[in-house]
């Protein structure tokens, strides 16, 4: 029988709707898992071992008594340490935040407690949001449970570190610049940036705000969908919020992907190293077998991406963090800071020629979707890297080689779904991106659904 802490939420969902499973057992199991294995991988902050058994009692109160709220009734989950949770302390990875305790819950975690999820705890992240390996001197860096010598991604790092070691069978992630599809690739699981607007960021500790987005990571596509299906919607309090209907996420999900028309960027070809360029080229034949049409796309626009990512990001959180950084430079690792300092060079002229660049890009992407439905491509083009010694130097390296592809779908807002594509020659995850048009999520998801059906972490580049 299949650990019930390695099983997928959907899984569990049905036990416990069925009365097979308490949410009571399945949290304590998950606890005492974090409480043995959690010290060595560094993916929880702060654990909440006495709200996360009061929530579960709580939970199966309601469930034994017929007031079922759903499907994530009685779901365990990890919360990144970036979204206000009332009362409970939200560092945002940071010194900087270390007791801050916020008096309000985020919008989204509104949403998902009050579907009956069972908080675990706040999860670790690389620093303030604003790095890609997971290193946090703060906090612990936390490791890759596929080999923990090598770096989760980031900053999503916590929520994809513990989906992979069985610490949580879902968890929230933000994706300013790739943190939620970066560590989803390096660490095997599944995670969706969804369209600007989609989920509100009320609440959320903010990192870039005209590119800041949250969304759902897990071990499964059908998990995706369940928690997107809570997680979207309009929020009043949020002024970048859309208001657009939430569509059902789960109705398409086994319709397949036979005669689907699937760009392939060749922005996204080059620089890849050799085993991405392997299994992605396997992906590609995969994605044929399975009913695909593929076509490769030009699209010379995406050239400005770097550009245009380095002045918007760095320039809008130096206009947050810029009081701090003036009177307490100290609270910030050496990266940090010199990622925001850098923003404060930036100057108008820059900012609204990205901004431009922006623009076309967005109308390259319009163009390119009328002639197919999706676009595919490597979510970063290396492998995972095991940590260096010097890890300033380390950080903004992954930083600067994995922008690029991660990027374009924050600068132009459309959707993204981050999935396994098999294991390198190490034996450690690579993953590739599912792109869409804007509030394409749907899509996206069936694809996602069919592509895991193959079981595509099978696929394995390692020689025994």
């Amino acid at each position: 029988m299949t650990d019930i802490t390695l099983m997928n939420a959907t899984e569990l969902s049905w036990l416990i709707k069925s009365r097979q499973l308490s949410p009571v057992e399945l949290t304590m199991r998950l606890l005492n898992c974090i409480n043995n294995i959690d010290p060595m991988l560094h993916t929880y902050i702060t654990p909440l071992p006495e709200i996360a058994l009061s929530q579960a009692r709580e939970a199966e109160n309601q469930i034994m008594s017929g007031m079922y709220k759903g499907p994530l009734h009685g779901i365990p989950i990890g919360i990144k340490d970036n979204m206000y949770t009332k009362g409970i302390r939200t560092t945002v990875g940071s010194k900087l935040f270390a007791d801050f305790i916020p008096d309000e819950d985020a919008t989204v975690i509104n949403r998902l407690l009050g579907a009956g999820t069972i908080m675990l705890g706040k999860q670790n992240m690389h620093e303030l949001a604003a790095g890609s390996t997971g290193t946090n001197p703060f906090f612990g860096n936390t490791r890759n449970p596929w080999n923990t010598n090598h770096m989760p991604g980031g900053s999503s790092s916590g929520a994809a570190a513990s989906l992979a070691a069985g610490l949580t069978p879902i968890a929230t992630g933000t994706d300013t610049f790739g943190s939620i599809r970066l560590p989803a690739a390096m660490c095997g699981v599944y995670g969706i940036k969804p369209t600007y607007g989609l989920i509100s960021t009320h609440g959320i500790f903010p990192t870039a705000v005209s590119l800041d987005t949250v969304g759902p990571m897990a071990r499964s596509v059908k998990d995706l969908a369940m928690m997107l299906q809570y997680m979207a919607g309009y929020d009043e309090n949020d002024p970048t919020s859309l208001q657009v209907s939430v569509p059902n996420y789960y109705e398409d999900l086994n319709k397949g992907i036979s005669q689907l028309k699937i760009g392939i960027p060749t922005y996204y070809l080059e620089g890849l190293d050799p085993d991405i360029e392997h299994l992605f080229n396997n992906a590609i034949q995969s994605l044929q077998d399975l009913g695909a049409e593929i076509k490769e796309v030009s699209i010379p626009e995406l050239s400005m991406s770097t550009y245009s990512g380095y002045s918007i990001v760095t320039g809008e959180a130096s206009i947050t963090h810029y009081e701090w950084l003036q009177n307490h430079s100290e609270k910030y690792s050496t990266d940090i800071r010199s990622f925001f300092l850098a923003g404060t060079l930036t100057n108008t002229p820059q900012y609204l020629q990205s901004q431009q660049a922006r623009r076309k890009m967005i109308e390259a992407f319009h163009k390119v979707f009328l002639d197919v439905d999706i676009m595919v491509a490597p979510t970063i083009p290396i492998t995972t890297p095991a940590y260096s010694k010097n890890w300033i130097e380390q950080n903004l390296d992954v930083v600067r080689r994995c922008i690029p592809y991660t990027v374009p779908i924050n600068l132009t807002g459309v959707p993204s779904l981050a999935v396994p594509m098999g294991l390198d020659q190490n034996g450690l995850p690579a993953g590739m991106q599912f792109i869409g048009n804007h509030l394409s999520e749907k899509l996206l998801l069936q694809v996602g659904n069919t592509w895991e059906n193959i079981e595509p972490l099978k696929f394995s580049l390692k020689k025994n």
